[in-house]
């Protein structure tokens, strides 16, 4: 990968300028403002910096040489070229999606390398200092990264894959601020930008909510209807096709009544179409949709079927999953719902699990953008866009 860092006047005028040189799939990584030090801060004003990133090769290459850190993996490598410059005569003041004020990388991602340091001295105690130590120390930080992520639920198989990937960006005798701030950033790179409802383009659009029962796919559109009514005024619709479940409709039509918004009941692919008449002024229409088994081809087909209704361009669907559930169980479900349709993922129950490395491995496991987790039952409050620099911070540091 590629990372680079851009200065400006504005947040604004940092970003365009990344985007021109790495393109427009660059992710901002972080923001931060810098202000002059000393006797410049009289003469110079403070200017925002961004640190943008972009997969620079997608493809492995397999004539990389073989190094120490190879000895748990089996995987080759990309090229990543790292751009770290050093800023001598600048003091730094973290900001909104950078790391809040803490650093580096909020304290070592709670003491990481502390926990490190300790369990390396213990060993190296009475030992003279060497290159060979210092390379010992490289690689036993390394597996306790691994060693990390699996315990925060990442499979081994994508754990390697991080691995393996930084592998690359590292010299023989890189610090560990260099090894711990390769794996942050790239796990931020892989898990993308959240991909969240935009209101852009042709309207009404249709939002469809695909997944299992009891993943909280009714209250999911609840919160999301609220924030676009509240904050961009838009007018919406709701539609329910669950109507296996008489209490689903019920829970539906009390979020309607509550935010004063119509609410249609469809059974068919012919209801869907007049819905569409009659709803045609508005900006967007949620369609919630029965929870199905994913072993039921029937079932997964009447839901194909609905979201065929609605064209490509008019549409967006979202596959509601619960972040407790067991990954084996994700997989399947998972690769169910990528027989019939393209989504986007969401992820519920935040609050419930201690681990989020199924949202790691599900997000590699299909490519599909993340978009919104929530993390409680108040509407509209406990929702938001998936935050990649949360996630990674989570992975690396535990509870």
């Amino acid at each position: 990968m590629i990372i680079k860092k851009y200065q400006a006047n504005t947040e604004t005028e940092a970003i365009i300028l990344a985007k021109e040189e790495l393109g427009k799939d660059a992710i901002v990584m972080n923001i931060k403002t810098i202000s002059p030090r000393g006797i410049y801060r009289l003469f110079k004003k403070p200017v925002v910096e961004v640190t943008a990133a972009v997969d620079d090769n997608p493809f492995y290459k397999n004539d990389r040489p073989k190094s120490a850190f190879t000895s748990f993996r089996t995987m080759n490598h990309p090229d990543i070229i790292y751009d770290d410059p050093k800023d001598d005569d600048l003091e730094t003041e973290e900001t909104s999606t950078g790391a809040r004020g803490t650093s580096p990388i909020e304290e070592k991602l709670n003491n990481l390398q502390i926990l490190l340091e300790k369990q390396i001295s213990a060993k190296d105690t009475g030992k003279q200092e060497s290159k060979g130590t210092e390379n010992n120390k490289n690689l036993a930080f390394i597996q306790l990264i691994y060693n990390q992520l699996v315990m925060n639920e990442v499979d081994e198989k994508y754990a390697n894959q991080l691995i393996s990937e930084i592998e690359v960006t590292l010299k023989k005798d890189a610090s560990m601020d260099n090894i711990l701030a390769s794996i942050y950033q790239k796990i931020i790179l892989k898990l993308g930008q959240a991909k969240t409802i935009d209101l852009e383009g042709k309207r009404p659009k249709f939002i469809f909510f695909i997944g299992p029962t009891g993943v909280g796919k009714t209250t999911t559109i609840a919160k999301i209807a609220s924030k676009l009514k509240v904050e961009q005024k838009a007018k919406i619709a709701f539609l329910t096709a669950d109507t296996y479940r008489i209490a689903a409709v019920e829970q539906l039509r009390t979020y309607a009544n509550i935010l004063g918004v119509p609410l249609r009941v469809i059974y068919n692919c012919d209801e869907l179409q007049q819905a569409r008449e009659d709803f045609s002024d508005c900006d967007v229409i949620f369609i919630d949709t029965a929870g199905r088994s994913h072993r039921n081809k029937e079932q997964r087909d009447d839901v194909e079927q609905l979201i065929q209704g609605i064209p490509e361009d008019e549409r967006e669907v979202y596959l509601v999953l619960s972040a407790t559930t067991k990954y084996k169980d994700l997989i399947k479900i998972t690769e169910a719902y990528s027989e019939i349709i393209n989504y986007n993922l969401i992820f519920t129950k935040f609050d419930e699990t201690s681990c989020i490395g199924n949202v790691y491995n599900i997000r590699m496991l299909t490519q599909a953008p993340l978009s919104y987790s929530t993390f409680g039952q108040n509407v509209p409050d406990d929702i938001t866009q998936i935050d990649p620099q949360s996630i990674a911070k989570q992975l690396l540091r535990g509870q």
